[in-house]
């Protein structure tokens, strides 16, 4: 098989795995059968959330154990003369600055997913209250 074939073919097997789907109504008509028509269920959506709160709470433990001691290399070899102590520190401080970007982004993945499921729920009780009221309409019109 060529490269471009492959290539095709995993693109579009991507593709049928991310793609939304609806429920849709039956051909019999009418709806409302007690379940969801709409429907999310990413359970990949769910373990990177799950592992983005994982790694969240190890490096918040675990990233900050050589910090201090790294600190205080820096600080000795700067007070013993030796040009490293400047090259240590700025390895401390970069660190630190993209340790605090890492837990800043795995923080806004993990509450972007709670949110999302949220909101998600919320918003299916609206759609089902409203499509409620307007059921009862259609049978007020008969």
């Amino acid at each position: 098989m060529a490269f471009e074939q492959e290539w095709a073919a995993m693109r579009a097997a991507a593709s049928e795995r991310s793609a939304v789907r609806l429920n849709s109504v039956p051909a019999g008509g009418g709806g409302g059968g007690g379940g969801y028509d709409l429907v999310v269920d990413r359970d990949d959506l769910g373990a990177i959330g799950s592992d983005a709160y994982d790694l969240l709470g190890r490096m918040g433990k675990e990233g900050d154990i050589a910090r201090a001691s790294t600190f205080d290399a820096a600080t000795a070899l700067t007070n013993g003369n030796f040009a490293s102590g400047a090259a240590v520190l700025k390895v401390h401080d970069l660190w630190r600055t993209h340790s605090k970007t890492l837990l800043d982004a795995c923080a806004q993945i993990s509450n972007h997913l709670d949110y999302s499921k949220a909101r998600h729920a919320k918003d299916e009780v609206k759609i089902v209250g409203d499509l409620t009221q307007i059921s009862a309409l259609t049978d007020y019109m008969k």
